[in-house]
């Protein structure tokens, strides 16, 4: 089964981790070797920062390890590469390679300009997650039961429709409630939720209420299965049944075309069933075992992330 996963940290870990891991085969969830093991059409690389760790300035930290991630696919073009737009992911499809698409996980990376956004995207960024933890001038995080109600400042509401002008897919994953709603009501084109699971099975913040999901689906956006066991159960450790009722409730709620994949790989801290991107086979025998359909199942796993990078992304 073809793959394509909306959401991994893997070049966070290269860059701050170790600077000797190699994204061609690495000891972390997600490398070139373990996409290929999986059939891998896309990987959605995040350029993700803390804005409490880094030295720098948030922009200049961003850059450097878009510079790294560009290094690895130079070391490895002959098995991966970037894609812009639905066109290239056919084209690179086509090639026998891997797609990689950039995204950055913290909307400070932009500084507050819009210019910034811009130079992003012309440097291949093509999703950008609004917030993670902190609060920024796009809007608000979901971590805090006070942020909740805090929407997104005038300059998040220029992002949203700089970024809908440009092609690139706006990610509330980590936004607060008000934050979502601003979006849905902004913009015109579909947007997404990363890496986000059911508020109603995992009382989660980061996870969707049903409402949200409705109108997430009803935009056309779609929702990346977070297999993180803070987002799927009270358990210690992410199961592939806690995986497969997440996806069952959205199915419920959303309906098939709003379900997709957003592993959080290497981003993760617990054990794992799923202990890797190569191990990907076993949630399609899992979804297969729960009745759902061939086509149902290739809809998860690529084709409902292929109609949305086709729709939006330029």
């Amino acid at each position: 089964m073809k793959l394509i996963d909306l959401h991994c940290d893997t070049i966070y870990r290269i860059f701050t981790e170790d600077k000797k891991a190699s994204l061609a085969d690495n000891n972390f969830h997600v490398d070139i070797k373990k996409l290929e093991k999986s059939s891998s059409l896309a990987q959605f690389f995040a350029l993700f920062l803390d804005l409490e760790e880094i030295e720098t300035n948030p922009l200049e930290h961003t850059l450097a390890m878009l510079d790294r991630f560009y290094q690895e696919l130079k070391k490895n073009q002959d098995r991966i590469k970037i894609a812009h737009n639905y066109e290239e992911l056919v084209k690179n499809k086509a090639d026998n390679k891997i797609s990689a698409f950039l995204t950055i996980e913290e909307g400070e990376a932009l500084q507050g300009s819009l210019a910034n956004l811009r130079n992003f995207y012309r440097l291949g960024v093509r999703l950008i997650t609004l917030t993670w933890n902190y609060p920024n001038a796009i809007g608000y995080p979901n971590i805090k039961e006070e942020y909740r109600s805090k929407g997104l400042s005038s300059f998040g509401k220029e992002v949203v429709y700089e970024m809908n002008k440009l092609g690139m897919l706006i990610d509330v994953s980590h936004l607060s409630d008000q934050g979502f709603y601003d979006v849905a009501k902004l913009s015109t084109k579909p947007f997404i939720a990363s890496h986000s699971n059911c508020r109603s099975l995992k009382g989660h913040s980061r996870n969707l209420n049903d409402e949200m999901i409705r109108v997430l689906a009803d935009k056309g956006g779609i929702i990346g299965i977070n297999f993180s066991s803070n987002f799927l159960a009270d358990k210690e450790i992410s199961k592939v049944i806690d995986i497969v009722k997440h996806i069952k409730h959205i199915h419920q709620i959303g309906g098939i075309d709003s379900i997709a994949l957003g592993s959080d790989f290497d981003g993760i801290d617990c054990e794992l069933e799923i202990e890797n991107i190569a191990k990907m086979d076993m949630l399609y025998s899992a979804l297969k075992k729960a009745k759902f359909s061939e086509d149902e199942i290739k809809k998860i796993f690529y084709k409902n992330a292929e109609r949305v990078i086709k729709e939006v992304v330029k």
